[in-house]
Parts: C-alpha cells; sequence; structure tokens
C-alpha cells in the first residue's frame, strides 16, 4: 500500500460501531518475519460478510461469516490443501468466531445463541453438532475460547448489551453468574455486552467487551481491570508474557499489559495504538516471534515486531500492512497466523468486509506472511445466488386446480387464497381482492338467472340478463370473470408469475383460453370479459389507490421516534399514539423478508375505501358501528386508569405460555365460548344442540392452548391472512355440511339452490362482511392511532410502579404490582439463589415473568418464561415481526373474524357449526414456527361461530398485539359488520 493510500485509509471517516461489527480472532505461529509483508486476497463473498477465522497446524482454515439471506444457514468455509468448500449444516445465523484445536474439534459461535462443534469424521467430511444452549434467541455469542475442548468458553449479549458468560464442559452449557461489581456500565447505565474470550490456560481467562471491561478469572474468582477508555474493547490476546485488546469506536484502541504483573496488580495497561488508527478489530500474537499484527476500519492493518513490542516506543514502532484487497474493505475483521513449522508457519489471514453495517455483506478474506514469503493459497469466490428457479415461477400440478369436485366458483376462490398466500400480508388488500372476485363470480351466475330460486333480479355491477344453454356457460363466465379481476390484483403482486401461471394453467385446465379477451357478443367468454372487465374498472377509484401500490393519501406522518425493538424500553413520546418498530430484520408472518427494517404504516388510508354495505353514520362521519367503548368518550389512552389492567392481562397471558407449567384447562365447546358480546363471561355450551349430549372435555396444557391460537388465528406461514381465513373456514363449513348430507338453504330460506348458487352467495356475504370489517378496523385505527403493548408496557415500566407509593419506584402512570407476575427487583429478590438473581444488576427497575422472545434453534428448543426486565418485555411472536405495522384499536383479527362469523351464521339459518362442532389440530411438535411445539396435539374446537370469532380475538391478547379495548370493539363492531353484509345478500338473493 502506498503513502498516498495509507493516509487516505487514515483520514477516513469511521462508519458508526454496530453490532454487527463486534468479533475478533487471537492467533499464534512459530515463525518471525524477515521482509516486508505480502498479502492477496483469495476470498470473496459478495452476499456475505466474513467475521471470523482460525487455522490448525495440518493447514486447515476455517472461516465463519454471516449468510445471504437470512433463512438460510451463516457462512463456514474450510480450506484443505488446496480447496476451500462450504462446510455444511442448518444453523440458521450470521457466524461470528471460530476457536479450533489442532487436533480437533473446533468451535464455532455466533448469533441466535448459536454455538457449533465441528468434528472431523475418519472416512472425511465433519459432524456439525449445536450446543444446547441457553435458548433465548436474542443472545450472540461474540466470542469462543478455550483451553481443551471440554473446557470452553463463550461470551456475548443481547444487542451489544447484558453480557453473558457459558461454559461447556464437555456434556453441557452453563452459565456463569458474574458478581455485580466485575462489570463496568455503558453511559446509559446498561450492563455492556462481551466481545472476546483469550487466556493461556484454565486458570487464566480473559475477557474483554463494551464500556472499556477487561475481566479476568483465576479459575476461582473475578477481577475486573481498569482500561482506561469507555470505548468498545473487541478482542484479547494473551500469551505468557503479555496481554493485548483492540477496539474503539471513532478511532482506534491498543492497549497492553504485563500479564503477571497486572494480576499481581503492580501493573496497568499501557495505551500503544499507533498514530492515526481507525478502529481496531483484528488482533494477533505470533507466538514464536513475538511479532503483533492488528487491522481494522477501512482495510487498515500494521504489526509490531517484537524487537519493539515492549519496549515504550510501541506506539510509533508500527509498521502499515498492505493486506493485499483489490478493494479496501468496510473492515477487516479478524486476523491469524497459521501455526506450525517450515513453510506453512508464513501462513496469515484476515477477514472481514461490511461488518460495520447490519447487511453483513462483501465479504472478503486476504492471506499471505509477515516474512515476504508467497503463501500460496487457494482462491475462492462464492458462487452467484442461484438463478431464480424458473420451477418457482410456475403452478405447482396439485395447485392448478385445487379442489377439482368442487363447484366453478369454489374452485378459483382456492385460486384465489393461494394467490394471497404468496403476496405480502395486507389484510385490507386482501378483504378487497377477495369480495371484488366474489362479486365477479355473483354476477357471472346472476346475469343467467331468471325463474325459481336461483333467480337473481338484482345486481352487484353487471345488470345485463343472458340466456345460458348449458351449465357449462355459467361456469365459462364466471371462469372468465374470475380470471379477468384476479390476473389485473395479482399481476403487480410480489413474485407474481406463480399466482398468474396457477391461473393461466387452471384456464387451460377447463378448456378455456386464458388470452381470448373479445368482449362482443353475448357468448359466455364475451359475457365473463366483460364482468370482469366492469368489476375492475368501477373500483379502479374505490379510494383504494390501487394504481399507485395502495400507498397512503391521507398524509400520516409519525409523531413518535421509531423505537428499536432490541433496544431498553421505548423511546415513545406520546405514548397515547402509536409508534412505529425497527425490527434490525423485518419479515412479514409468511415469511417474506422486507427491504426496510422499520415497519410502514399499512392501510392508513383505508377509511377512504368504498364500503359494500356500510353506511356512514351521520353525527360521527365514520363507517364504524361503534366507536369507543361502552362508558368511554374517547378512545384508550395509556393514562386511562383502566390502561393498567388491561396491560397486566396482557402480560398474564404472555406469562401463562410457559410450556412446562403443568397447567391444563378445557378447550372443547362445553368448557370455552358462549360469550355473550363484546365480553369473554361464557363458560361454554351445556349441550350439543345437534346430538343432544354435552360435549366431551378436551384437556389441554393450558400453554400449548395459548400458544397454538396465538399462531393458528396469525395463519402462520403460508398466510391467507384473517379475510381469507373465513372464507377458507366458509368452504370447511359447506364441505361438512356435503359430507352430512345437510341441505344448502341460504338465510334459512325454503328451497335449496344448485351448489353453486349457495357458493356464490356465500362469499359474496363472507367478502362484503370482511371487506367491510377491514374498512372499520382500520378506520378507526387511523381516527385513534392507539398505541400497541410493546410500547404501553415499557412505557409504563419506565416509569416504575403505581402500587407503593412508599416506595422510590413509584409513579401514578408505572405497572401494578402482581406478586409472581410483576415485581419491583430487590437486593432481598436478587440475592444469590433468589427469583430476581440473574437481574441483579437493575435493583430498583420493574421485572415480569414473560416470554423473552424465541429460542436460537427454533425446531427443537422452547423457550421458558422466565423473570425478565419490563423495559425488554416482547409479543409472543417472530422477532423479525414482532406487531403488526399499524395503530391497535381496534383489532382487525377481532373485526374480521366477528363480521365473519355473522355472516356464516346468518348465511346457513344457524349460530352452529354443522354438527354443533367444528374445530382444527396442531399436531405435536409439528405445527408452531417460532419455537417447538405444542407439546401435545391440540384439537381446537368450536360449537358456534362466534365462538371461533371470540378466539379469533382472544389470540391477539395472547399474542402480545392487542388489548382487551381493541378486541372488544372490534367483536362489537364486527358483528353489526356482518349483519349488514348478510341484509345486502338478502337482498340479492332472495327478493
Amino acid at each position: 500500500m502506498n503513502s498516498a493510500i495509507r493516509q487516505t485509509v487514515r483520514q477516513r471517516s469511521i462508519v458508526p460501531l454496530t453490532l454487527c461489527a463486534l468479533l475478533l480472532t487471537a492467533c499464534g505461529s512459530d515463525n518471525k518475519p524477515t521482509a516486508e509483508p505480502r498479502f492477496d486476497e483469495v476470498v470473496e463473498h459478495p452476499g456475505a460478510a466474513l467475521m471470523g477465522v482460525a487455522a490448525r497446524a495440518d493447514g486447515a482454515v476455517f472461516i465463519a461469516g454471516a449468510q445471504t439471506d437470512p433463512q438460510q444457514p451463516g457462512t463456514l468455509l474450510r480450506l484443505d490443501g488446496d480447496a476451500w468448500r462450504l462446510v455444511e449444516h442448518d444453523n440458521v445465523h450470521p457466524l461470528w468466531w471460530v476457536h479450533t484445536f489442532d487436533d480437533g474439534p473446533t468451535f464455532v459461535s455466533g448469533g441466535g445463541a448459536t454455538w457449533l462443534k465441528v468434528t472431523d469424521q475418519p472416512a472425511g467430511g465433519e459432524t456439525v453438532e449445536r450446543l444446547d444452549t441457553p435458548p433465548f434467541f436474542g443472545n450472540t455469542l461474540y466470542g469462543t475460547w478455550g483451553a481443551r475442548p471440554d473446557d470452553m468458553w463463550a461470551v456475548g449479549g443481547f444487542a451489544g448489551r447484558a453480557g453473558v458468560v457459558w461454559r461447556y464442559d464437555g456434556a453441557q452449557v452453563t452459565e456463569v453468574a458474574l458478581p455485580t461489581d466485575v462489570l463496568p456500565r455503558s453511559a446509559d447505565g446498561e450492563v455492556p455486552a462481551l466481545f472476546k474470550v483469550d487466556g493461556t490456560a484454565a486458570d487464566d481467562v480473559w475477557i474483554v467487551g463494551g464500556a472499556g471491561a477487561v475481566l479476568h478469572f483465576d479459575g476461582s474468582e473475578w477481577q475486573r481491570f481498569e482500561s482506561g477508555t469507555e470505548a468498545a474493547l473487541f478482542t484479547v490476546a494473551v500469551d505468557e508474557d503479555h496481554v493485548w485488546i483492540v477496539g474503539g469506536e471513532g478511532a482506534g484502541v491498543v492497549l497492553r499489559g504485563d500479564r503477571k504483573a497486572l494480576i499481581a496488580g503492580t501493573a496497568s495497561f499501557e495505551d500503544v495504538t499507533p498514530q492515526d488508527a481507525p478502529l481496531i478489530q483484528g488482533l494477533c500474537l505470533d507466538d514464536a516471534s513475538g511479532d503483533v499484527l492488528i487491522a481494522g476500519a477501512s482495510g487498515f492493518a500494521a504489526v509490531l515486531d517484537a524487537d519493539d513490542k515492549a519496549g515504550s516506543k510501541a506506539a510509533g514502532a508500527w509498521r502499515s500492512v498492505d493486506l493485499g484487497f483489490d478493494d479496501l474493505p468496510q473492515s477487516v475483521h479478524a486476523v491469524t497466523v497459521m501455526p506450525g513449522a517450515g513453510s506453512v508457519a508464513t501462513k496469515v489471514f484476515g477477514v472481514g468486509g461490511g461488518v460495520l453495517s447490519p447487511t453483513l455483506a462483501d465479504g472478503v478474506a486476504c492471506a499471505g506472511s509477515l516474512d515476504g514469503k508467497h503463501a500460496d493459497v487457494p482462491t475462492w469466490t462464492a458462487p452467484p445466488p442461484p438463478a431464480e428457479d424458473p420451477a418457482l415461477k410456475l403452478c405447482p400440478d396439485d395447485r392448478i386446480d385445487i379442489a377439482p369436485n368442487a363447484s366453478i366458483a369454489r374452485r378459483w376462490i382456492e385460486i384465489n387464497l393461494d394467490a394471497i398466500r404468496r403476496d405480502i400480508p395486507h389484510p385490507p388488500v386482501h378483504a378487497r381482492n377477495l369480495l371484488h372476485v366474489s362479486m365477479a363470480m355473483y354476477d357471472a351466475w346472476a346475469t343467467y338467472q331468471a325463474t325459481g330460486l336461483d333467480a337473481a333480479p338484482r345486481m352487484n355491477v353487471y345488470d345485463q340478463r343472458h340466456t345460458a344453454a348449458s351449465d357449462a356457460d355459467i361456469d365459462t363466465a364466471i371462469s372468465y370473470a374470475a380470471y379477468r379481476v384476479l390476473t389485473h390484483r395479482y399481476a403487480k403482486a410480489v413474485k407474481p408469475e406463480r399466482s398468474l401461471d396457477c391461473m393461466g394453467k387452471f384456464m387451460g385446465a377447463l378448456g378455456l383460453d386464458p388470452a381470448d379477451e373479445h368482449t362482443d357478443g353475448d357468448d359466455p367468454i364475451a359475457v365473463g370479459n366483460r364482468i370482469g372487465a366492469a368489476v375492475v374498472a368501477r373500483f379502479a377509484n374505490d379510494g383504494a389507490n390501487e394504481a399507485n401500490g395502495y400507498v397512503d393519501t391521507t398524509g400520516w406522518e409519525p409523531t413518535n421516534p421509531v423505537a428499536v425493538v432490541d433496544g431498553v424500553g421505548t423511546n415513545v413520546e406520546d405514548p397515547n399514539t402509536w409508534q412505529q418498530l425497527n425490527l434490525g430484520t423485518a419479515e412479514t408472518q409468511n415469511g417474506i423478508v422486507l427491504d426496510d427494517a422499520v415497519q410502514p404504516y399499512i392501510g392508513a388510508h383505508w377509511r377512504e375505501v368504498e364500503a359494500f354495505a356500510l353506511q356512514k353514520d351521520p353525527t360521527t362521519g365514520l363507517y364504524s358501528p361503534q366507536r369507543y367503548m361502552q362508558g368511554f368518550d374517547h378512545y384508550p389512552k395509556a393514562t386511562d386508569p383502566e390502561m393498567a389492567d388491561w396491560v397486566i392481562e396482557v402480560i398474564e397471558r404472555t406469562a401463562w405460555l410457559d410450556a412446562f407449567d403443568g397447567e391444563l384447562m378445557d378447550i372443547g365447546p362445553g368448557g370455552l365460548g358462549n360469550n355473550p358480546l363484546g365480553t369473554n363471561d361464557g363458560s361454554g355450551h351445556d349441550l350439543n344442540p345437534v346430538t343432544g349430549q354435552p360435549y366431551a372435555e378436551n384437556l389441554v396444557p393450558r400453554s400449548d392452548f395459548g400458544r397454538v391460537i396465538a399462531e393458528v388465528w396469525a395463519d402462520g406461514p403460508q398466510s391467507e391472512t384473517p379475510p381469507g381465513h373465513w372464507i377458507k373456514l366458509a368452504n370447511e363449513v359447506s364441505d361438512k355440511m356435503a359430507a352430512r348430507g345437510d341441505a344448502f338453504i341460504p338465510f334459512g330460506g325454503d328451497e335449496a339452490p344448485s351448489r353453486l348458487a349457495w357458493d356464490v352467495g356465500i362469499y359474496l356475504t363472507v367478502a362484503g362482511a370482511v371487506h367491510d370489517a377491514a374498512m372499520s378496523a382500520w378506520e378507526l385505527k387511523r381516527d385513534s392511532l392507539s398505541a400497541r403493548p410493546i410500547s404501553l408496557i415499557r412505557w409504563m415500566a419506565a416509569n416504575g410502579q403505581r402500587t407503593d407509593k412508599t416506595r422510590a419506584s413509584y409513579h401514578e402512570h408505572g405497572l401494578p404490582l402482581v406478586p409472581g407476575l410483576v415485581e419491583e427487583i430487590t437486593a432481598e429478590s436478587a440475592a444469590e439463589g433468589e427469583r430476581h438473581f440473574h437481574l441483579r444488576w437493575y435493583i430498583g427497575e420493574i421485572a415480569v415473568r414473560a416470554w423473552p422472545g424465541e429460542p436460537g434453534d427454533r425446531d427443537n428448543d422452547t423457550t421458558r418464561v422466565q423473570w425478565m426486565r419490563a423495559l425488554d418485555w416482547i409479543p409472543y411472536q417472530r422477532r423479525t415481526f414482532v406487531t403488526p405495522a399499524f395503530p391497535g384499536y381496534t383489532s382487525g383479527h377481532s373485526t374480521f373474524s366477528r363480521a365473519g362469523a355473522e355472516a356464516m351464521a346468518r348465511y346457513t339459518g344457524s349460530e352452529f357449526f354443522p354438527g354443533g362442532i367444528h374445530g382444527w389440530t396442531a399436531k405435536a411438535s409439528e405445527y408452531l414456527v417460532f419455537e417447538d411445539g405444542p407439546s401435545v396435539e391440540v384439537n381446537l374446537q368450536w360449537a358456534t361461530y362466534a365462538d371461533a370469532a371470540d378466539q379469533a380475538g382472544q389470540s391477539r391478547l395472547w399474542g402480545g398485539i392487542h388489548v382487551w379495548p381493541d378486541d372488544q370493539v372490534g367483536r362489537i363492531n364486527g358483528a353489526a359488520i356482518g349483519q349488514g353484509a348478510a341484509d345486502k345478500v338478502v337482498g340479492l338473493l332472495l327478493p
């Protein structure tokens, strides 16, 4: 590197440190440099930053890093001889550090509480075992080291704070309880994360971390050293003589101390930072020669020869090193020297890339020597991300005609539901699409009905009459009408190719030509095309702003700052107003990773959309039948006295999610349901009205019930969203009626029409109800802009507690104290062996018993409910989702579900499901998405449509994303909306 380039590097502004930067590694060898260093770039991985490297005497080198796709395994690259290869494993978290033993095994640590043990196999290859770590997903293990394979250490923390130390004895991982006085506090009072661990033996362990933390363990006691800095210290490397530490913030820090004198208390650390050094992340000691290599931001690297290492002139004796990168990486994150004798000892490896930004991309690695010898290391470039499999754009054979023996309306509705599952979950948009497809199919059917029960004298959009030569003509008209609406609406969906292919291939399966767009004449193709075009044109300007991607037209602007979910507490300024969240990685319920980690406001303008049956109240100007809770003259506020009870109810339900608490409950219709509207006061149904017999008891663990309904009603992966969920339930009900031989008589009429007439009628009724439910719920969300539980609970916790006025923690807007659920952390409760011991740094704060977050291994682990800081409370949701991207009041689930329930009860002529019972089964250990479970098979059962709807609303409290007013008023409004939609369809079907 020439001097001009070096000067540019030194003067370059340093990117602010993020959690992604906190990885370093140590190294050792037996060779001393004799000439200028020589390096070449040997690895390039544009999709994933490379963050850890370790080498063995046999020539094996391991590089750990991030992943190109957050749903795919982290990078683990291995060099053996003359070739690099990727080590196969299934850990879907970034990998941060590597420590290897010359005779194996290799340990790798990283995000998601990940600690991997990689063991070579005699026949070649290796096995990768995930150690059974404490399951909380939020802990990242930033560093790992061990004196022996059966005495390993890992250090880390949560979001750059809450440092943890874990130890592995070859059989199990245990948490090491650090004394409260051994860790410093950051400027905001937080315990810092710990970033690196190194040592010389089991009784000589050194750990460094944030806020200038330097810790030492002598085998029995911990000691804290003053580092002379409050900057983050990222890595530590130790030999018999010295302890070296690097780190920094805007500028670099290099510390050196005499190891024995430090331990004896006769020396302190000396700052030997090179002049103008930027942030330093990589540190490596050549054990034999004693030379020190450091590296960091903007490709900076320097070496200190052994002759100068112990001298007072060290700060000015560093020599710059050109690491040979074609383009300077954002930072060189780790460096290591291969141990051993001969030419192999000249090999030095460095890794890095975009480690100072959340994207963790642009990975590079270099190899060379400090003595001028050519390292002769093979090169490797990550293969480009595979081109999207063309098959992913094609419709699977089993999704072309999903219900081949059903009516044509049902078959098209299945196509629509599948398209919803592939798209961004936007419930109002999908409710609108379901209604308009249902209207197109209804009109295509109704235009051919002239006499008898199937007559339909009133139209929705298309008002012409035609005569069908056969039932096939009606099916053809319906198909072209549905196809035109669906292809128009989903052409701009997320990756629409597969859905559009399904629609086209289904037309082909019906023997129809999707390219036939003619509209002249009275043949069924022309009729269907005209109807589809009429529906598209009729609602092109209905207020949804479809042409512009449904973006807000009302000019909403946030009044609160964005809250970082992984941060402590909340920075909310107005606790009564909804706050957007920064999720780190944002992901939709059905697994679509979003580009922006900050939540948008989905559907802010939906009150502007044209209703199906709703009419605006002349006084309030709102579509919503009920604006406030009964007895209130305003929307729910954080400062309402009742809000304390409402948030306690949410906290209580998250405390009930402990998979190990052993509490059982009867979730059958005899134990749950039968609630008066807007209450949870029901105690079940005495008898099944169809059989005349009592409902059988259905006992399951309470935690399994809560966890299952939180996911079932959220719809989980491949979500058809709540509007689609109720259409799906309508299909299940119709199928069950057919299997029972029940008559298909809409609205309690006198005669049973055809199954096609039944289907177009039930879709129009239910879709009309959920369409208007979206308008009501999103109208009140926009009008109220009310807060979500995550902001409410953290805000109250930051205030303190409101129960005991004699304590310093008292605040009128704090959390109520509830023994066993919400408590103040005291010296007594935080003593060793007591329930708050792990929270001993936070005496005076409020603790809650709650679910702290998903485990790192979602397929096999379950996170136990535990005492945690209330400032860290989160809902029972994926950490990449957390809570929906719109205000809380009222609950969309509650409004959608009660509207759908009332519509189905009116349409079927009974408030009960066919046979007096319906349900859904979650198989043991197969259903839950963000942790293992349920522990047993859970059969959800409902007697009435209202019972199912109430459970949908309740699920949002279990899931931690609504408080009771959101649910209650949503149910009340939904009931009226469902009735109104049914009344409109009654006027169409039964004039």
